[in-house]
């Protein structure tokens, strides 16, 4: 079998059935780095089903040296992952190659696969793509907080099976990664950006998360369908959070207005906490619940309005 990017036979590339997987690998790697981005690539939006064929969309200024890269674990998993699942669904290389292993690091896929799907006829694709970037590459803490929830979902969700399955797929942490972005550009006051941002993660993920918000690392947030946070809310750390969940003010007070969610909580889906209440490290509210008042640390609150029924 012979890959060939021209005519010319320095550039065409021979495998045969007795070809090793790295063989395989290293050929194909190889035909990505002679590719390059057309002009019709550059100037349009491609929807996630239309990836452009081996086009080189992550920033060459964008460089990851041979030890920094060997010591991200969670970026060299995802590439070893996404190999494995080429091997064994061919169908997934082209979409695979432009969304995961023509880039260098965690950031630029990132920033590559949040544009993609961000992106639409009057906001363009390498336009969000270069600004998305240079947010990631210039924040240690957004960095490190992608990698945390990244870890969350593989590590708490059942429904995920790969750390590649939860970033190219998983609208939950997109959203939350586009308002890690969108929430540093508000804190930058580049407010229409950021609230452009919000906008477009509203429509492509049905997830409405005001770029005022705070959210800490190792968040989930499963299915994610249907939430809502709003502008003066404060999550922490290692939260879990379903679907349907909002949390609101109760339209009686302005200024700080909204909830304060300790670590480690569990919001059950179709919760609202409503009102600028506290709930306490390693709290659970279950499904349906509405809360209104504070809910002490490792407490369990249900109903409407919520009860507290235990402390752990």
């Amino acid at each position: 079998m012979a890959a060939c990017v021209d005519n010319s036979t320095k550039h065409c590339i021979y495998l045969t059935a007795d070809s090793s997987p790295c063989q395989i690998t290293n050929s194909i790697s190889r035909l990505i780095r002679l590719c390059r981005p057309s002009a019709s690539d550059l100037s349009s939006c491609n929807p996630i089903y239309q990836y452009a064929s081996c086009t080189n969309r992550f920033d060459s200024s964008f460089k990851v040296s041979p030890q920094v890269y060997s010591e991200d674990h969670i970026w060299l998993k995802i590439r070893r992952e996404a190999e494995f699942d080429i091997m064994q669904e061919p169908i997934l290389s082209k979409w695979y190659h432009s969304a995961i292993l023509s880039h260098s690091s965690l950031e630029s896929a990132l920033a590559n696969h949040l544009a993609n799907k961000l992106c639409n006829a009057d906001l363009s694709q390498d336009g969000l793509y270069s600004v998305f970037l240079k947010a990631l590459d210039e924040d240690s803490e957004i960095q490190q907080a992608v990698r945390d929830d990244l870890k969350a979902v593989r590590e708490r969700d059942p429904a995920c099976v790969s750390y590649v399955h939860c970033l190219l797929n998983f609208k939950g942490f997109l959203a939350c990664q586009a308002h890690r972005l969108a929430h540093k550009f508000w804190v930058q006051k580049r407010t229409v950006l950021a609230l452009l941002i919000q906008s477009r993660v509203s429509e492509v993920f049905a997830m409405d998360i005001h770029p005022g918000a705070k959210i800490g690392r190792g968040v989930m947030f499963d299915h994610g369908t249907g939430v809502v946070i709003g502008e003066t809310a404060v999550i922490g750390n290692n939260v879990t959070i379903l679907h349907d969940v909002t949390l609101g003010g109760t339209g009686k007070v302005q200024g700080d207005r909204h909830p304060k969610i300790g670590d480690g909580v569990l919001i059950g889906a179709g919760a609202k906490v409503l009102g600028n209440v506290k709930v306490g490290e390693n709290a659970k509210i279950g499904a349906g619940s509405i809360v209104l008042k504070e809910i002490p640390p490792r407490g369990t609150a249900v109903g409407n309005p919520a009860r507290l029924v235990g402390l752990r």
